[in-house]
């Protein structure tokens, strides 16, 4: 077992023929069996026109996460500053942390989570595209708000804030804010080592944290064998090429089988291959292994593992087993 708190960041995939609410259905149980295993944090991403991931709304499924479990620490990972008010966000998170008894992490985002530019439009009422200004403000106005009696009645937990980044850039804003941040290694692996060490250079303690606090997020598919990783593995390769090839996320997810008779475009191979090796597949003790490394590589104080799979059981298959 990986010597380091575990966490879980869940995306309500969506496969070819299924519907959202397929993808939505199974996300109580998975959130029982998490909380069971001892996670430390269940988290819930936001993205928006997409036909292959149903989370949309982070706020509504951590509340439903939090009604069925006791233990584990529910919030977003993340919401996105630009499509939200700071006041109605510190609102909202503290009403979920009065009703979990202050299990809620508040993980905050800069990008639009679309491709849509209508989508974007809809989501700001029509307002121009956020700059990096208004992100900083944005950010800046909630920090202020978590914890008002303004915004709800004293004697509430505040939800402990966390910046998403996968920027050197982005790490310098939460070590600027001396918040905790969660690095998305699981899309921009490249950028990993940079920006921790900026986030760490530049770290100012304060209210929120006193030292650096780094969770790495890494795309995980632990299975009973290295075949049945390699099958379940396909689908979102399938994705990945074809956002590649410039084809965008305007799909939903591949079934394994389909995705197992694609014919990939010979010069995305090594692409997807190298980005593979960065994350963690493969039977048990090959992925606890690859998260120690990547833990000991990083010096991360916490594992957030992603699991781009459909299959709620296959998914509830790898978080056991990472607990073995």
């Amino acid at each position: 077992m990986i010597d380091l708190p575990l966490s879980a960041l869940e995306l309500a995939l969506v496969e070819a023929g299924q519907s959202a609410s397929a993808a939505l259905e199974p996300l109580s149980s998975v959130a029982r069996r998490v909380d069971e295993l001892g996670y430390r944090r269940l988290w819930f991403a936001e993205h928006h026109g997409s036909p292959a991931i149903a989370s949309a709304s982070p706020q509504v499924l951590a509340a439903h996460a939090g009604a069925v479990t006791s233990r584990v620490r529910v919030g977003s990972g993340g919401v996105l500053a630009p499509n939200h008010a700071p006041f109605a966000l510190a609102e909202q998170f503290g009403t979920l942390s009065a009703l979990t008894g202050g299990r809620v992490d508040l993980g905050v985002g800069r990008g639009p989570g679309a491709l849509d530019p209508e989508i974007i439009r809809a989501l700001r009422r029509g307002a121009e595209p956020a700059q990096e200004a208004d992100y900083h403000a944005d950010l800046d106005e909630l920090l202020k708000h978590l914890g008002s009696d303004k915004v709800l009645p004293g004697g509430v937990t505040v939800p402990e804030p966390w910046l998403l980044s996968s920027s050197p850039a982005g790490a310098e804003v939460a070590a600027e804010r001396g918040l905790p941040i969660a690095f998305a290694h699981h899309i921009r692996p490249d950028n990993t080592a940079a920006s921790l060490e900026r986030y760490r250079e530049k770290f100012r303690p304060s209210k929120w944290r006193s030292e650096p606090y780094v969770l790495l997020c890494v795309e995980t598919i632990c299975a009973d064998s290295e075949a049945e990783a390699e099958y379940l593995s396909g689908p979102m390769n399938v994705l990945k090429s074809h956002l590649l090839t410039g084809g965008g996320g305007d799909q939903p997810l591949l079934t394994p089988e389909d995705a197992a008779r694609y014919e990939f475009a010979p010069e995305i191979v090594p692409q997807l291959e190298q980005f593979r090796a960065a994350q963690a597949y493969g039977e048990r003790e090959r992925v606890q292994a690859r998260l120690a490394e990547l833990a000991k590589q990083t010096g991360a104080d916490e594992i957030m593992v992603t699991v781009p799979v459909f299959d709620a059981k296959a998914r509830i298959r790898c978080y056991e087993l990472l607990k073995e």
